[in-house]
């Protein structure tokens, strides 16, 4: 497992990676923060081609190309609205995590990179968040060798000093 998880501060609309994954909306038809950074960088056919999926349940993911990006694809997830925890939020962020994954293997998508997924505007805290997606990208690299490495892109050194302790640990 070692190398195939890693957090950075970066732009994810920048990285060549295979896959980038998109912090969305139940619309996907961009939005704020990631959601609207990511439709700006990919350019116009992005939304276009979103508007034909039909839009995404909380917990899921549908893939599109990446256009304008140096990403190839870019996965939709639309992670829960941070409520206090008791109305499924761990559930369903964890099913962003794997449903996203799963597509990447379905697709041979052997590099990509994850926002911190409902930690913005949808309120979800950082480390609970951290947790859980360090948890289920390493749980999938486990079970499936085929993708060869998972990046944590986040916004800001707060951001990166959780996650960078959370893979630090044994």
């Amino acid at each position: 497992m070692a190398g195939r998880l890693c957090a950075i501060e970066a732009d994810i609309t920048r990285l060549e990676v295979d896959a980038i994954v998109n912090a969305a909306n139940n619309t996907l038809l961009g939005g704020g923060g990631v959601d609207g950074a990511i439709h700006r960088a990919a350019g116009p056919e992005l939304v276009r081609e979103c508007r034909t999926l039909g839009g995404c349940d909380t917990g899921n993911a549908k893939i599109t190309r990446g256009y304008r990006l140096p990403a190839k694809y870019v996965i939709h997830t639309v992670g829960p609205v941070w409520s206090g925890g008791g109305g499924g939020e761990p559930e369903l962020l964890a099913s962003c995590y794997r449903r996203s994954l799963a597509l990447a293997l379905e697709h041979g998508i052997r590099t990509l990179a994850f926002p911190a997924i409902s930690c913005g505007v949808y309120g979800y805290p950082m480390e609970q968040a951290a947790s859980i997606a360090v948890r289920e990208s390493g749980r999938f690299l486990e079970e499936h060798g085929a993708i060869e490495q998972v990046t944590f892109a986040l916004f800001g050194p707060s951001a990166l000093a959780v996650y960078e302790a959370l893979l630090a640990r044994p």
